[in-house]
């Protein structure tokens, strides 16, 4: 029996005189896969906010595990931005322990850690000495993937997290992705343009435009029964695809 982890109540956001996000009544169930399709300013990335706490909806609620989202839940939620968000002056390795020692954990269990998740994204462990400028696009997407799964949170939240890699790095990346996510059974929302890498992660899709969602449900139902004229110019607009 599933769990459900997520619920949007009426959940509206505006950011000034921009056209309003939602309102979204929604709920994410334990252990699935969402996946947040759309152009960019559809209200994508803004919805994955208000699952993360970064932003706080004007109006309705979020619900984590049946109660108002706390502070605290977030140490539960792994977040992943596009280009891995790493802080510059840090090593890779300190930006993935940032949190964990700020909890106090012990060096050795930090280094344990370090290269449990190092061997499970495939990045050699030597290069968790480097910063950030000195690794490519795909090592610093892995880093922020491990900086994510430090704590091991239940949910993982991916904001266009392989937007900005050329295409064989993108490829190994959803391949890698898609096998953690699988290997670990966690709760996983992921933001992309792309309807090939929705078809890819699969699961269930909200196809979102003007902070509205058009259409709802497996990405053959876009393709083959789309209810919109948007929801059709979308998929046609990626020939290659359908």
């Amino acid at each position: 029996m599933s769990t459900t982890l997520f619920v949007l109540r009426r959940a509206r956001m505006q950011y000034g005189r921009a056209n309003p996000i939602g309102p979204f009544d929604l709920a994410f169930e334990e252990g699935t896969t969402t996946v947040l399709l759309g152009t960019s300013g559809g209200g994508k990335s803004t919805l994955l906010k208000l699952l993360n706490g970064l932003v706080v909806p004007i109006e309705g609620e979020v619900l984590f595990r049946g109660r108002p989202l706390r502070e605290e839940d977030r140490l539960q939620l792994g977040y992943v931005v596009q280009g891995g968000g790493l802080f510059p002056h840090l090593t890779a390795a300190s930006n993935i322990a940032l949190v964990a020692r700020h909890l106090h954990w012990e060096t050795a269990r930090i280094e344990t850690r370090l290269r449990e998740l190092s061997a499970l994204v495939r990045l050699p462990f030597e290069l968790l000495s480097r910063y950030p400028a000195q690794l490519s696009g795909g090592q610093a997407q892995r880093v922020g993937l491990m900086r994510a799964l430090m704590l091991d949170p239940p949910v993982m939240l991916l904001d266009e997290p392989l937007g900005a890699l050329d295409p064989i790095t993108r490829f190994d990346l959803q391949n890698d992705l898609r096998d953690v996510f699988a290997r670990l059974h966690k709760t996983v929302m992921l933001v992309t343009h792309d309807l090939g890498e929705a078809a890819f992660f699969g699961g269930r899709v909200l196809l979102l435009h003007d902070g509205r969602i058009e259409q709802e449900g497996k990405i053959e139902d876009l393709v083959n029964a789309p209810k919109t004229p948007f929801v059709e110019r979308f998929v046609h607009a990626q020939r290659g695809l359908t």
